[in-house]
C-alpha cells in the first residue's frame, strides 16, 4: 500500500497494472472499492478515497487528466478547459466531467467515455509542457474553452489568465484573431475586448459582466482611496467616482482570508465595516456590496446602483 500511496502523492492515482505489480490481485482491488477505501474513477484507474474526497472538482479533473494522458500517450495534448485547469487558472461555469484533448496525429474527433477528442491545427509553438504533459498554451486554452460556454463564463476565464499572467492582452488578442473564424468563436469578441486582469476574482469578473449587460457605466477597477495626507486607506474592487458609488464583491471566504493569527471571524467583519466607513467618509461615496446570490437577480443590481448614485440616469 505504501508504494501505491507514493504513486498517488505524485499524480493522484494508480493503475491496475501498477497495483498488480505491487502484489495486489484483482479481487483485492474489488474488495477495497467495495469497502470504499479505493475509488475507481475510470476504467483501470484508482485513487485512495480519503485523498479523492479532499479534492474539489478541478482537482479531480486534473487527476482524471493525468490518467487519460497516461493512457493515450503522445498522440494528444491537453486542451480546452483541461488545459486551462492544468495552467492553474480559476475556473467557473465550465463542465469538468470530461477531459478535453486535441489530437496531434490527425485522428478524427470523437467523444469516448470520459474523453473528448478534438481535431485542430496545432503548431509546435502552440504547445508547452506542464507537469510533464503536452498542453496547449494558456491563451489558446481559454479561447477554446470560452467558445463553448456563456460570455460571462468566458470573461471570468480570460480575466483569470490575465490575473496570474499566464498570458497578456496582446497574446490573447493575437490568438483570438488567428482563431476567430473557428466554429463557436465569434461570440467571444465582447469578452475578449472586456478582459482585464485587474478583476481580482471570478466574483469581480461576474460583476463586470453584470454591469455591462445592465448598461451601467464601466467602473474603475482596483480604485485607490487616500486620505488628505495621501496615505492609502483602501482599495475597492470597483468605483464610479462620477456617480458617487464604490463597489465591492464579498465572496464567502473573503473574511476567512482576512483573518490574522488568533483573530475571530466577527473581528474581521468588524474591521471590514470600519474600513468601509473610512472609505465612505473619505470619498463621500455610497458603497454597493455584491454577493454571489446577487448575480442570480441581476436586474436588482442596476436598481441598487441607481438608487445609490448621485447622478440618476
Amino acid at each position: 500500500m505504501e508504494l501505491l500511496r507514493g504513486l498517488t502523492a505524485a499524480v493522484g492515482y494508480f493503475t491496475r497494472p501498477q497495483a498488480l505489480s505491487a502484489g495486489f490481485a484483482d479481487k483485492d482491488l474489488t474488495r477495497l472499492v467495495r469497502r470504499r477505501e479505493l475509488t475507481r474513477f475510470r476504467r483501470g484507474a484508482y485513487a485512495f478515497s480519503d485523498e479523492w474526497s479532499r479534492l474539489d472538482a478541478v482537482g479531480r479533473h486534473n487527476v482524471r487528466a493525468n490518467a487519460v494522458m497516461h493512457s493515450l500517450g503522445p498522440s494528444v495534448a491537453l486542451s480546452h478547459q483541461s488545459a486551462a485547469a492544468r495552467h492553474g487558472l480559476d475556473l467557473w461555469g465550465l463542465p469538468l466531467g470530461k477531459v478535453h484533448v486535441t489530437r496531434l496525429d490527425a485522428a478524427t474527433g470523437r467523444v469516448e467515455g470520459d474523453v473528448v477528442h478534438h481535431e485542430g491545427k496545432i503548431a509546435d509553438e502552440d504547445l508547452v509542457t506542464v507537469d510533464g504533459l503536452a498542453t496547449v498554451r494558456a491563451e489558446r486554452a481559454v479561447l477554446e474553452a470560452g467558445s463553448r460556454v456563456s460570455n460571462e463564463a468566458a470573461l471570468a476565464l480570460f480575466d483569470a489568465g490575465l490575473r496570474v499572467k499566464a498570458f497578456d492582452r496582446a497574446a490573447l488578442e493575437r490568438t483570438f484573431e488567428a482563431m476567430e473564424s473557428w466554429p463557436f468563436m465569434r461570440h467571444l469578441h465582447i469578452p475578449v475586448r472586456m478582459a482585464d486582469g485587474r478583476s481580482g476574482s471570478i466574483g469581480e469578473s461576474r460583476g463586470m459582466w453584470a454591469f455591462f449587460v445592465l448598461g451601467l457605466p464601466r467602473p474603475v477597477l482596483q480604485y485607490e482611496v487616500r486620505d488628505l495626507t495621501g496615505a492609502l486607506i483602501g482599495i475597492t474592487d470597483w468605483a464610479w467616482p462620477d456617480h458617487g458609488v464604490l463597489g465591492e464583491f464579498d465572496g464567502r471566504v473573503k473574511y476567512g482570508r482576512l483573518l490574522r493569527p488568533g483573530q475571530q471571524a466577527g473581528d474581521a467583519v468588524f474591521q471590514e465595516k470600519r474600513r468601509e466607513d473610512m472609505l465612505r467618509e473619505a470619498t463621500q461615496c455610497a458603497m454597493l456590496r455584491l454577493v454571489w446570490a446577487d448575480y442570480d437577480e441581476r436586474a436588482s443590481i442596476g436598481d441598487r446602483f441607481w438608487r445609490l448614485s448621485r447622478k440618476i440616469g
